[in-house]
């Protein structure tokens, strides 16, 4: 990695980390999920960069994935355990930071867990050490508090315009002989449960990215797809995003559907622990130095 684009990740972590710990006086009893999301999406613009992705709002149950609808009139419940999942976009360089906030002090514990996880994760991190080994270390902090860790969600490593870059970093431990190397980004996030530790689709989409770029033969679909590649690229972008564009849901819903159907675009289903389970995250973006890693996303 060369210094302009080492400079690049050190800022956007520097941003992206400052609206993290700024958004969290949002999450309140009685808010809507939807005023929250495009109040940290516009954050993010107020600071000269731009969302990597849409920001994720999961309650409870929900892992991953779900970022309100147009419409959506969700409001967080006074016992909704919170997870926020933030990502910055500057000049390629992408930073990727969430949290959980327990609006009940009965999941006090359960965040504690995700968060000492993580502390341990981030702490093992140097160069020789092997991706296993640090699942290996979040598995085992997050039984010692009693919880699982959710064995198909995982961290990942970061490139510039690419989220992720092809290694992932489990949650349980592995046999993966996959060693941290010196100048590699990652996002390490701990997801730990009360449940049995793995997580399902759901059928709600509303995340989606660009694919495979191929003919479209209605028209209102290659308007819609015109609007997609210039305004965000490869980037995952939410589907109330294009909605602002274009009036109507009938239509962004045809064109999106057409496009998932040819395979132009990716959806990422909403992602719930199978038995139902609360789901708690952590997560920084690091850069693996020589004798360790620095936290980009640290305030």
């Amino acid at each position: 990695m060369d210094d302009k684009d080492l400079n690049d990740f050190r800022q956007v972590g520097k941003i992206t980390a400052k609206i993290r710990d700024e958004s969290k006086s949002l999450i309140m009893i009685g808010e809507p999920l939807l005023e929250i999301a495009e109040t940290i999406e516009q954050m993010i613009k107020d600071e000269g960069i731009q969302p990597a992705f849409p920001v994720n709002i999961s309650l409870n149950e929900i892992a991953a994935h779900y970022t309100p609808e147009f419409d959506d009139k969700t409001t967080l419940g006074e016992k909704d355990l919170v997870k926020i999942d933030i990502g910055g976009l500057l000049n390629g360089a992408i930073a990727d930071t969430a949290y959980t906030i327990a609006l009940s002090s009965e999941h006090d514990k359960l965040v504690e867990a995700s968060q000492e996880a993580l502390k341990k994760a981030l702490e093992m991190i140097r160069p020789g050490v092997t991706i296993g080994e640090v699942g290996g270390i979040i598995e085992d902090t997050t039984k010692s508090y009693g919880f699982k860790p959710i064995s198909n969600l995982s961290g990942h490593m970061i490139q510039k315009n690419n989220l992720h870059a092809g290694i992932t970093v489990p949650n349980v431990r592995t046999t993966d002989p996959y060693e941290f190397r010196e100048g590699e980004v990652y996002a390490i996030e701990p997801f730990v449960t009360t449940g049995v530790g793995y997580v399902e689709d759901t059928e709600r989409v509303e995340i989606f990215s660009l694919y495979s770029p191929s003919p479209i033969r209605m028209r209102h679909t290659r308007q819609v797809l015109k609007y997609i590649l210039e305004t965000f690229g490869p980037n995952p972008f939410a589907e109330r995003w294009v909605r602002k564009k274009f009036s109507s849901k009938m239509l962004v819903s045809a064109s999106l559907r057409e496009m998932l159907e040819r395979q132009v675009v990716q959806g990422y289903a909403v992602l719930k622990e199978a038995e139902n389970g609360l789901v708690a995250q952590s997560e920084h973006t690091i850069l693996v130095t020589e004798k360790g890693c620095e936290i980009l996303t640290k305030a």
